[in-house]
């Protein structure tokens, strides 16, 4: 198969799983609005016209001609303006008011706010009054909501634990008591990875490479310490100082003893280090493979990727501001900044059409891939900011709340939160999130990322 097809093929997977998980995101709405009784009139995926659409009951499902989103219209999200606050007072036995609708603020925004509840109101039928998302308790409100994300979580869940269990976390390797590579000569840290003269070998050779030592031997014991990892044997090797060692290796499967003499290097022994330490130094690495895990690991690796996400979260306008600022020439492209699902889709296409990578990689990378863009989406989507679905939680849960305190102090029902007051503030957030994306799109085709060598 040819690179162009291999690229197109990696491109094509790339974008049908991200197209299923969008898929699956908006059945994460759908499926709870429903079983808790709410009017859904539309599940699609994409936006802008209509490519294919199907009526089936009162749900209309079909697919739009830009793949870069989906949605569900649940009906009744935006409770009734002031005008219709008498029909929303309700009464309990003894004839106190038990819940209310509050009315809206005036304002510039008014307009806009009534023109969102007219259109929301629109699609409310005769028999709809119990069926509004608005009425819905608190609680069920946020699960309705935080379904999508959740399904996005859970697809992200799913791939990173079938590959961290089976292939492992490339991005967290494990090192190994067994010796991968044998250096030649000393070379000082900072020329890590020069390649020794026979000069240097001859005059200044390793005490590992002078002792013997082999790659694939496997370091037993130290000194008469048995080794269990690579970090213990590291630390005996720097102890050992200017010293004779007694190392026992496994070589083709029997056990040798070697003599070497460990000399005394300065190293940065950390990566954050910014002064050199004198200790032992053997002239070995190890072999390192990706660390696998089941569940829990697979959770705890989830965590540290939850912060990584928040802290990326926290500087996306600045970095989304970098890339346009890439796109004009004024810098370059910043390999680890983020990227849209054009960026992502090229990214699958390079990894597929790689001629150095083994087709397990691809397939693994492959995966991660689509396994962080769902990570993000649902990490994203819980920003507790409307439109996105973490707003509506956030609503919900305020909602819950103030409901809490007032039946706790004896206070009338505050009533329903008015998602419509928020409308403004979702308006803006959307163009933002508009402009991050087409920049992101623009700078994915001009100046893209690239996968690695």
């Amino acid at each position: 198969m040819t690179d162009a097809l291999l690229y197109a093929l990696g491109v094509i997977i790339f974008v049908v799983a991200i197209l299923v998980s969008i898929g699956l995101h908006e059945l994460g709405h759908m499926i709870p609005a429903k079983r808790f009784g709410g009017k859904v009139t539309q599940y699609f995926i994409g936006f802008g016209p209509t490519v294919w659409s199907k009526q089936v009951g009162e749900t209309e499902y079909g697919l739009k001609a830009v793949p870069l989103g989906g949605y569900v219209k649940i009906v009744g999200m935006l409770p009734p303006g002031a005008e219709d606050l008498a029909d929303e007072v309700t009464h309990d036995a003894e004839g106190r008011q038990v819940t209310r609708v509050r009315k809206s603020n005036t304002g510039m925004f008014t307009q806009l706010i009534s023109d969102a509840r007219a259109a929301e109101w629109e699609l409310v039928g005769p028999d709809d009054a119990d069926r509004l998302f608005y009425k819905m308790p608190p609680w069920k409100k946020i699960i309705v909501m935080a379904g999508g994300p959740t399904v996005n979580l859970l697809i992200a869940f799913g791939i990173f634990a079938a590959v961290f269990a089976t292939w492992g976390n490339g991005a967290d390797q494990t090192a190994t008591t067994t010796v991968d590579i044998v250096q030649a000569c000393v070379v000082p840290a900072e020329e890590s990875g020069r390649v020794c003269t026979d000069e240097e070998i001859a005059n200044d050779p390793t005490p590992a490479y002078a002792a013997g030592i082999e790659p694939g031997d496997r370091i037993v014991s130290f000194n008469g310490v048995e080794a269990e990892d690579w970090e213990q044997v590291q630390q005996l090797i720097r102890d050992n100082g200017n010293g004779t060692a007694e190392i026992v290796v496994e070589r083709d499967g029997e056990l040798m003893t070697i003599a070497a003499k460990t000399t005394v290097t300065p190293r940065f022994l950390t990566v954050d280090a910014t002064e050199k330490t004198e200790v032992g130094f053997l002239g070995v690495s190890p072999e390192v493979h990706p660390t696998t895990g089941g569940p829990i690991y697979t959770l705890e690796q989830m965590g540290g990727m939850t912060v990584d996400v928040v802290k990326a979260l926290g500087t996306l306008p600045v970095k989304v501001f970098d890339v346009a600022q890439a796109v004009v020439g004024l810098e370059d492209r910043d390999p680890e900044g983020p990227v849209s699902i054009v960026g992502g889709g090229r990214l699958a296409g390079e990894v597929a059409a790689h001629d150095e990578i083994e087709v397990g990689d691809k397939l693994v990378s492959l995966l991660m891939l689509i396994a962080g863009f769902n990570f993000f989406i649902g990490m994203f989507n819980f920003v507790p900011l409307l439109p996105l679905d973490g707003g509506h939680i956030a609503s919900a849960t305020w909602e819950a709340l103030r409901r809490g305190l007032a039946r706790l102090f004896g206070r009338p029902d505050p009533g329903y939160v008015d998602a419509a007051k928020l409308l403004p503030v979702a308006y803006v957030v959307a163009s933002l999130m508009l402009v991050m994306g087409v920049v992101l799109i623009v700078g994915d085709l001009v100046v893209p990322v690239h996968l690695e060598s």
